[in-house]
This record gives C-alpha cells, structure tokens and sequence, in this order.
C-alpha cells in the first residue's frame, strides 16, 4: 500500500513478528493464507487495487473460518420451517414497536430531514432499523473480516457475491484508517446500525450528523440519513405505497409469482391472472405478486410496488420487506399517541 496507510499499519507490523517466530506451514494449517483461492485473491488485490501482498498474505494468516456463520447462512433443512407468521411475530410486536417509537423521538430532527431530502417516510427508516439491529442494539458480534472470508471461501452458493463484499471491506478499511480486526458485524459481514454491507457503505453511506465522516456504527442521525438515501439509489418513489392486499383464485396466479418481486405486470391485467385488488391503483401501474406463506395455514398475498421492490434491494427476502411495511404501519398509527 502507498505509505503504508494506517488501516493495515498493525498488520505491517506484526507481519515482521511473525515472519521472526512463526513457521509459514504452521499459520497455513490454522488459516486461510496457504489456500490457493486465497493466494489468487491477494494477487487480484495487489494488481487492481495497489495493496501488499505481504500484508494481505498476514492477514490471511490471522483470519478464521467460521462455523456458527455456515450454520447461520444455511437454510432451513426442512421448508416448512419457514413460515411468514413466525417470522412477522419475531419483528411485529409491542416491544419492537415501543422501542421503535422511542427511536422515533430521539431522532425526530433527522428522521424528518431525512424524509424531505430523500421522500421515504420516517416510519420505514424507523422499521429497517428496527428489524435490522433492534434499533442498534444487536448490530453483530463477528469480527467482519471472518464472516466476510468464510462465506467467500467456504460457501460456494454465494462465493462470488461475498469474495466482492471482501474485497469492499478491505478497500473501505484502508479508505478509513481502520483496524479491520476490530470491526464487528453480523454472521455476513454487515456493519452498524442498520446493517450496510461494505460495498452499500462506501457506496451510500453518508454523513448526516455533519461531523465529517459517515459513521454508521455509532451515529443513529448517520444511520437514518444513510438508509434514506439507499432506498431512493435503489427506486424508492415518494409518496407511492409498499404493497397492497390481495386475493387469489385458480392456478394462473402462479405465473405472477414465478416472475418474482420485480413489478412486471400492469394492474389493469390481474383479473386474467385470478388475483384481485383490495385497493384501486392506475390501470398502467406496474405491480408483482408477493405470496407469505406459513406452513398449515393460508397463504397471505400482496401486490408489490416499486417501493416493496425497493425493500427487497436492501434485503432480497420478500418476508423482509413485508415485515418492514407492517412494523411501519403500526409505528406510525402509534406515532404522537399520548
């Protein structure tokens, strides 16, 4: 690295230290620095992006596969696991919304810019973070750098997605001056308050506390104005609804959910599909099926907007973005309450 930036400066140091009392095959047996995916990594870091290969190598030599974050990736075993109804309770209830609403209060000023600025209302800045981090408080525990190297090289369904992610975060620790084995995360390697993974960070982080530096671990104002601006990055329209109740009959319907989240089909087409509204839109506005689905009772099905679909950028889950849209309805009924 140019000047040796600040961010790897331990690393640098203790490089030396270990090359003096460390045997190369010793760390290579603990670690993932004698992997060849690995080796080929750092030479992808050192030709693009300018980095040391000794440095990096070190740092291999200290990361740690790790299995509780496999084991929190996988999913479910058996399908019928996973149930809509379980999952809205574990983020819809009255302490989440309580504590939602205390958020709210204390944050009032940014969370109203917020929604001037960039069109998306308080309460679903409020939800994200609420569903994300339990309004900051469980923001992860991993250290970043092994979640981030243990879905990239031990889980091959989505190698590529998190091999880019770490090649984010070592970027943005050297942009920032970090000690990347001091940030924590969650099992993927998301960071802060509301969970930006290090490519969303460096991308639509921003400082809205005006201190100079976008800080999305310790500053909520940071945090709020920084999920305002990816939800309108990724398609958030102002003043449109998230989702609207629907009803289905017969089997065409599933052609609209085989199409995915995506809005793709008009309004004005639904009764040839068998789904029925429970609200009127523009025959021309571009709609999706959504179906939640709990194993041993009804199927619940929405019609997702842009503004659903936006959800679904900062989480791909479909109960993610329905969960967020029914925590903010109840925050804002309770909103001002006395």
């Amino acid at each position: 690295m140019r000047g040796t930036p600040r961010a790897f400066a331990r690393t640098w140091l203790l490089a030396f230290a270990a090359a003096a009392g460390t045997p190369a095959a010793a760390q290579g047996e603990r670690s993932y620095v004698a992997r060849p995916e690995v080796r080929a990594f750092v030479r992808e870091m050192v030709e693009r992006h300018a980095f040391v290969a000794a440095e990096l190598e070190y740092l291999f030599s200290r990361v740690r596969r790790q299995e509780p974050v496999l084991r929190a990736i996988a999913p479910p075993s058996d399908p019928r696991e996973r149930s809509w109804r379980v999952y809205r309770e574990r983020f819809v209830n009255a302490l989440r919304i309580a504590e939602g609403i205390e958020f709210w209060r204390r944050n009032e000023a940014a969370l109203a810019r917020a929604a001037a600025e960039h069109g998306v209302p308080e309460e679903i800045i409020v939800a994200i973070i609420g569903v994300e981090t339990f309004y900051g408080r469980r923001a992860g525990t991993f250290r970043v750098i092994d979640a981030l190297a243990t879905l990239a090289f031990d889980y091959p369904p989505r190698a590529g997605y998190f091999r880019a992610e770490l090649e984010q975060f070592l970027l943005f620790a050297r942009e920032r001056d970090l000690d990347v084995f001091s940030v924590r995360g969650s099992y993927a390697g998301a960071i802060g308050i509301p969970q930006f993974m290090p490519g969303s960070y460096r991308r639509w982080a921003v400082d809205f506390d005006g201190d100079g530096a976008a800080d999305l671990v310790a500053s909520p104002a940071d945090a709020v104005g920084s999920v305002a601006n990816f939800l309108r990055a990724h398609g958030w329209r102002r003043g449109e609804p998230v989702a609207l109740a629907a009803q289905v009959s017969g089997e065409a319907h599933r052609a609209m959910l085989a199409a995915g989240v995506e809005p793709r089909f008009a309004f004005a087409d639904l009764p040839r599909y068998g789904v029925e509204a429970r609200a009127t839109l523009p025959l021309d506005t571009p709609v999706a099926l959504v179906e939640l689905a709990s194993p041993g009772a009804p199927s619940e099905y929405r019609l997702g907007l842009a503004n659903f679909y936006a959800l679904t950028r900062y989480n791909r889950s479909s109960f993610y973005a329905a969960a967020v849209q029914d925590l903010a309805r109840e925050l804002r009924a309770r909103w001002r309450e006395p």
